[in-house]
């Protein structure tokens, strides 16, 4: 049975007069279980391959094989399809005039792994219809718990219209979560991106086609072992109060304000999807009247639920002072976060600028990174960033743009711009 437990790091004490309260709260999860059998309701998985003519030869072999290896790893009795995406969507497992799931078994295994060796390279790319298809599919078994799927794409959306696109995200969000991969070089982040962040999912860079059977194995493993079908953060704040946002900060930065779901006049509730064994943590900023020194207040009461059952919970606190020492000092966590949240943002507005022509804006937006990743100790930002700017020092941001940069680097620095360093608590 999973069990949770939160943690709460801040700097409770306020000035005078003050009314911003930051905290970090740390949500972490044992004994999740599996997917579809830890008696929530069934699971489902769909995998999404491209099979526009682009993918060619080897991309389409290579993602033949990906696919196969993550069905590999779909545990018996989970109800699984096969999306075949061009210009249009086709079920490509279970044949069927409807779209309807299989459970998973030895047969179906096999029959599904033949359906995805006969996958053809032909045709545009309409990722809309792709997401369409997949939400009638999920919706062919009612009352599931856990619907996930993973999306291949190896270009860009160029046949339907952008509306199109948007009405068709739109219509998958809170159906399904959704992990989405690009293969090479000729897909947009940005795009892809949305798609994944409006489907609480992943985005990441498959630089070469014969990396992709692991990462899809990896990505069907860990979401087979996420045995929390849903959970939602619940952020209490009292009467008066002004909740600026909520965020989940590690393992990557997304922004959960604008989910909020009501719960109650002073609760709101923010999806944070299925979940396995793991710890995740959350930056919320509430602003509070103002009071004088001496006085305290419960700030916010932040809480994960599954279901109706609140099975955490942390409390955030708020204290006036009027020692400075105490008030003027910036809780390590939030510190750190604060920054990686502010790395994100900088790495894409400067790849961005760089994509439009911008050098000057470029140049200080990708220093800026540079200087919060050697700040926050995230060596892995300061590595990509290294084969995109030269660095002339660290501490200061100052940063020259290099020639010839390879599109591949600056896809992987994009992809990766919303994954953190755990902050050393």
């Amino acid at each position: 049975m999973a069990t949770f437990s939160a943690e709460v790091y801040q700097n409770e004490f306020l000035p005078d007069g003050g009314t911003d309260v930051h905290a970090i709260v740390t949500i972490t999860c044992s004994g999740a279980g599996e997917a579809g059998r830890s008696g929530a309701g069934d699971a489902a998985e769909v995998v999404i391959v491209d099979t526009s003519g682009s993918m060619g030869r080897e991309k389409i072999r290579a993602a033949q094989l990906a696919a196969a290896a993550a069905l590999d790893q779909v545990l018996d009795g989970v109800w699984f399809a096969v999306i075949a995406g061009s210009h249009q969507a086709r079920l490509a497992f279970p044949e069927a005039a409807q779209p309807r799931l299989v459970r998973m078994d030895s047969y179906t295994r096999s029959q599904a792994q033949a359906a995805v060796a006969g996958l053809r390279a032909d045709g545009g790319t309409a990722m809309g219809t792709w997401l369409t298809l997949a939400t009638r599919v999920f919706a062919s078994v009612p009352g599931l718990a856990q619907k996930h799927a993973i999306l291949l794409t190896d270009g860009i959306n160029q046949h339907e219209s952008p509306e199109d696109l948007s009405a068709a995200i739109e219509s998958a969000r809170g159906q399904f979560q959704c992990d989405c991969r690009g293969v090479g070089s000729d897909w947009q982040v940005a795009e892809v991106r949305r798609i994944a962040t409006t489907l609480l999912g992943t985005v990441d860079l498959i630089a070469r086609p014969e990396e992709m059977s692991a990462d899809f194995e990896r990505i069907m493993r860990q979401s087979m072992g996420r045995g929390v079908a849903e959970a939602a953060l619940r952020v209490w704040a009292p009467q008066g109060a002004q909740v600026l946002f909520v965020r989940q900060v590690s393992p990557t930065v997304e922004d959960l304000t604008t989910r909020r779901q009501e719960v109650n006049p002073l609760t709101g509730a923010y999806p944070t999807g299925s979940w396995g064994d793991e710890s995740r943590d959350y930056h919320v900023a509430v602003r509070l009247s103002a009071k004088g020194v001496g006085q305290e207040q419960l700030a916010s009461r932040v809480q994960l639920a599954v279901g109706d059952e609140v099975v955490a919970q942390g409390l955030v606190k708020a204290l006036w002072s009027n020692d400075d020492t105490l008030t003027t000092r910036i809780d390590p966590a939030v510190a750190h976060y604060t920054g990686q949240a502010e790395l994100a943002e900088a790495i894409q507005d400067g790849l961005a600028a760089k994509a439009s022509g911008d050098a000057d804006v470029a140049t200080a937006k990708l220093g800026r990174a540079v200087q919060l990743a050697a700040a926050t100790g995230n060596d892995e930002a300061t590595a990509r960033l290294r084969k995109i700017v030269e660095i002339d020092d660290a501490g200061t941001g100052t940063v020259r743009l290099r020639r010839g940069v390879n599109k591949l680097d600056e896809m992987a620095l994009d992809t990766a711009s919303t994954k953190t360093t755990r902050v050393k608590k």
